[in-house]
C-alpha cells in the first residue's frame, strides 16, 4: 500500500513537470527562478525531458494496472533515478539547492526495489 501510494505521488510529479516542460515556452520556463538551468539547455532537450518524464509517469502506473509486463513498473522507476541523478548533479554544478530532485530520487529508488 505505501508503495503505490509513492508511484501515484511520483506518477503526478513527474507527469506535471513533464507536462509543463512539454507546453510551456521555453521563455516562460527560464523566467522561473527555480529553473534557471534551462538557460542553457536547447529547447529540443527541455522537451525531450518532458518526454521521459512523462513516459516515466505512465510506467510507473500503466504496467500495474493493466496487468501488462508490470516489471516496467521497476524499469520506469529505475530511469526516473536516473534522470533525477542528473538533475541533482545539475544542480550542483550551478551551485543551486537539488532537495527536490534528490528526494524525487530516493523515492523512486523505493519503488524500483520494493516493487
Amino acid at each position: 500500500m505505501v508503495v503505490w501510494v509513492i508511484q501515484i505521488l511520483l506518477a503526478l510529479a513527474f507527469g506535471l513537470a513533464g507536462a509543463m516542460k512539454l507546453v510551456t515556452p521555453k521563455a516562460t520556463l527560464e523566467a522561473n527562478p527555480h529553473m534557471g538551468w534551462i538557460a542553457g539547455v536547447p529547447q529540443a532537450q527541455v522537451k525531450l525531458l518532458g518526454v521521459a518524464e512523462l513516459l516515466g509517469a505512465l510506467g510507473l502506473i500503466l504496467p500495474v494496472v493493466t496487468g501488462i509486463a508490470p516489471f516496467l513498473v521497476r524499469v520506469a522507476a529505475a530511469c526516473l533515478t536516473a534522470l533525477m541523478g542528473g538533475a541533482v548533479a545539475t544542480h550542483a554544478m550551478r551551485r543551486e539547492p537539488a532537495a527536490v530532485p534528490t528526494v524525487l530520487a530516493l523515492l523512486a529508488i523505493v519503488v524500483a526495489t520494493w516493487r
